[in-house]
């Protein structure tokens, strides 16, 4: 008989031994929650081991892109990211003379593609020695509008002679207005025109901010971030 056997104590007989895979099935059991918990904590620290990577990443990006540091820089060219161009960007208002114009001319390389001029202008009389009997009179000379265009090369020269000529841009009369055109691919010599040409007594004064602006995967919100900081 085992040593091990156990017996009833009223009847004396023998009584079996509880199985045993029982408790080994709790033992196993209890052995896979604890491995459950220990391969959880590497998850964890996985995970967070990414997201401060990722924060670094996006650090990274946004110091490439609004920085000015020479090596800032050349990554920037590298992913194919080119400044805005400030084509005219006035602290003071200019002038622009009674049946004159004014123009600013700029030039893109003919490799230049995805290139926009954008920008804002204001207009108002300049009356500056205007006599104060002429002020107020309501005269439509006096309204304080302006024409803003963007012509090629050849087109500026047909159009300065008194000519109707294609234009990239043409505003026509206004008081203000924002530009926003596309340039052709290929480059070329441009002129950005502010004419007071249908006013022949009144002077007027511009404020305006214009620049070149070239197509890249940096979002708006981040150049205007870089422009802020500068």
């Amino acid at each position: 008989m085992p040593e091990d056997a156990q017996f009833c104590l009223k009847c004396g007989k023998p009584v079996s031994s509880p199985p045993q895979a029982a408790a080994s099935t709790v033992t196993a059991a209890g052995t896979k929650v604890v491995a459950k918990a220990a391969s959880a904590k590497p998850k964890r620290k996985l995970r967070i081991v990414l997201w401060v990577l990722l924060a670094l990443v996006l650090i990274g990006v946004a110091w490439v892109a609004t920085s000015d540091n020479p090596w800032a820089q050349e990554l920037q060219d590298l992913a194919g990211w080119k400044h805005d161009q400030a084509i005219l960007q006035t602290e003071a208002p200019f002038p622009v003379a009674a049946h004159a114009f004014r123009f600013y001319k700029f030039s893109l390389p003919q490799s230049s593609t995805n290139v926009s001029i954008i920008g804002q202008f204001s207009v108002a009389p300049d009356n500056r020695g205007v006599k104060s009997s002429a002020k107020g009179t309501g005269d439509a000379d006096m309204d304080g509008s302006i024409e803003v265009y963007v012509l090629s090369e050849p087109a500026f020269a047909v159009w300065e002679k008194g000519y109707a000529a294609n234009s990239v841009y043409e505003s026509g009369k206004v008081q203000q207005g924002t530009l926003q055109a596309e340039l052709p691919a290929g480059g070329g010599v441009y002129y950005l025109v502010f004419s007071n040409k249908s006013a022949p007594k009144a002077a007027k004064s511009v404020n305006a901010s214009i620049l070149l602006r070239y197509k890249s995967w940096v979002p708006s919100w981040m150049r205007s971030l870089k422009s802020t900081i500068d």
